[in-house]
């Protein structure tokens, strides 16, 4: 699938929000539906440690908001989407640029869609980020507090 104008300039300005694109990563690609977001964390003067790696911040940084920006965007008003639980387990330090591609597919939506007003449910997500061989460098876990608002 492909970006529309709307998640296009939608990408645009998040990566020149500055609590976003001070933490090094960047929104490379925004599906027309906001159920599909692709990220990346260059190995850069901005992210480098003092290993030389890429600072774990930064990778957490990069997918921190993304999960919570896409159910609330997919899900609409009547819904409040809080994260609520974290996890970062680093597996390998990045010595080049990693990336990240989540998606929250249809089926997972549905049983949100149909909570009732008042209802509230916790969903947990889990991404990898990887460099270009699709090494696992991190994985990323996590839970966000859905609940359809009463009307």
């Amino acid at each position: 699938m492909t970006e529309s104008l709307r998640t296009r300039l939608a990408r645009l300005k998040f990566n020149l929000f500055p609590a976003y694109r001070f933490g090094g990563g960047r929104v490379t690609y925004v599906r027309h539906d906001w159920q599909e977001i692709h990220v990346e964390v260059p190995l850069s003067w901005r992210t480098r440690n003092y290993a030389g790696t890429i600072f774990g911040g930064s990778l957490y940084a990069a997918v921190d908001p993304i999960y919570m920006m896409m159910l609330i965007q997919t899900l609409g008003e009547e819904f409040t989407v809080w994260d609520t639980e974290a996890e970062i387990d680093f597996q390998k330090p990045g010595e080049s640029t990693l990336s990240a591609e989540m998606e929250i597919p249809d089926s997972e939506l549905e049983p949100l869609r149909e909570l009732d007003p008042g209802e509230s449910t916790n969903r947990t997500y889990e991404v990898d980020l990887v460099d270009e061989d699709g090494t696992v460098h991190a994985t990323v876990e996590k839970t966000l507090y859905v609940r359809r608002d009463d009307q």
